[in-house]
């Protein structure tokens, strides 16, 4: 069998080929980004106009707020990210259960006494309450059964003060299926019509370390994002994944097959704007990734970070790619359990075409080198993807549609 690649100019943006997309959205491009956190947030509400099938891989290792509450009792992945983003892909229409979206996005209040939220979440199980008796059956058994769970598994010192409904749901059904969280999100998926595919990036109980260049190591996402902990005062060296949350305990773990197969099938893979280091080069760690992304032959776009990230301190744009490659081209950093580390490189162009950069440039701290950018094989594409000068967002609208117009 003879394989051919074609090759085609492409407008930015593509309005033909985006209002195609808006007409049958169900039959939309295969974007898939590897991300976490809320970065996300806004260009996944703007995405699921155009196609219902974007793939999202997100980082479970946060460490942080609501997600730590949760580790902390359960010894589980991280999933506050993972519902976030369900929610962001949701079907907000009438045909999206409405009221099974407003359950899921529902936190109980910080203030109340814990005592008296526990009642409430008891009552939500046995269907009592007007959130829950909202949603019709079979949906609220299903939501029964999972909260039934989580109250079952809920040590007694549980802090239910400020929890997302969402999450509890998330954890009940987490521990209903034997410690695996695809079966749930599957299940949270159809209850609220996600229009898309959101995924864990692994199912493991594992936790973010970094090696500092000042010698320090540390051990927790939420000690690297700058905003539960002192910003870092010097730059990460090397970023791993750790069996201990408190300590440097190296652990392998590789990429499950039905993530592998999402990565080698979709038409575009997007290493998208958020925080560097612990939303986009944590989903490099698995073993398989790298393989997986470069068995991918659509292309592969990396969207630098508006302003500052604290976890890039030091890095520029030039340093950025350089270090994103790196995690990329040696799988041997984190192999497939058994194979041998070889440490080889896999070729850029396999693994990353184009930088994607808003024209104005005055966003950026330095833009990238086109010297460097060359020698690499990469291609700058610069197109309108903010409002206004100085923003430190992108313009979720202007950056889907510059995603899509390279499918």
């Amino acid at each position: 069998m003879t394989t051919i690649h074609v090759t085609r100019a492409v407008q930015m943006p593509d309005r033909l080929r985006l209002e195609r997309y808006r007409k049958n959205p169900e039959l939309g491009p295969s974007v898939l980004f590897f991300s976490g956190g809320s970065a996300l947030t806004a260009l996944s509400r703007e995405l699921k106009h155009y196609t219902h099938n974007s793939i999202h891989m997100v980082t479970p290792f946060d460490s942080g707020g609501s997600s730590a509450v949760l580790r902390n009792a359960f010894d589980m992945p991280s999933i506050g990210d993972l519902r976030s983003r369900l929610m962001a892909l949701a079907d907000e229409a009438i045909t999206g259960h409405p009221e099974v979206y407003q359950l899921f996005t529902y936190r109980f209040p910080k203030e109340e006494e814990n005592a008296q939220l526990l009642k409430q979440l008891q009552a939500m199980s046995v269907g009592k309450g007007r959130l829950i008796r909202a949603i019709p059956n079979p949906m609220r058994r299903l939501i029964r059964t999972q909260l039934g769970y989580f109250l079952q598994g809920m040590p007694p010192s549980f802090d239910l003060r400020g929890a997302s409904i969402g999450n509890l749901i998330l954890a009940g059904g987490y521990l209903n299926n034997h410690q695996h969280l695809d079966p749930i999100i599957f299940l949270f998926s159809k209850l609220v019509n996600v229009l898309g595919t959101v995924r864990a990036v692994v199912n493991n109980y594992l936790h973010l370390g970094a090696e500092l260049e000042d010698g320090r190591t540390i051990i927790g996402q939420h000690r690297m994002t700058g905003k539960e902990h002192s910003p870092l005062s010097s730059p990460i060296k090397e970023l791993f994944l750790s069996a201990d949350p408190e300590q440097r305990l190296p652990a392998e773990v590789a990429l499950r097959k039905k993530n592998r197969k999402l990565i080698r099938g979709a038409e575009l893979i997007c290493y998208p704007p958020g925080s560097f280091y612990s939303s986009l080069v944590a989903n490099l760690l698995p073993g398989g990734v790298s393989s997986a992304i470069a068995s991918n032959r659509g292309p592969k776009v990396y969207v630098p970070n508006l302003g500052h990230d604290p976890e890039q301190i030091g890095m520029n744009m030039d340093s950025s790619i350089q270090t994103l490659l790196h995690y990329l081209q040696l799988e041997g950093r984190a192999k497939e359990s058994g194979a041998k580390e070889s440490g080889a490189k896999t070729k850029v162009n396999d693994l990353l075409n184009f930088v994607l950069i808003d024209s104005s440039k005055e966003s950026y701290p330095e833009r990238a080198s086109m010297e460097r950018l060359n020698e690499l094989g990469i291609q700058l594409i610069e197109t309108k993807l903010i409002n206004k000068a100085g923003d430190t967002f992108y313009d979720p609208q202007r950056l889907a549609s510059a995603l899509l117009s390279l499918t």
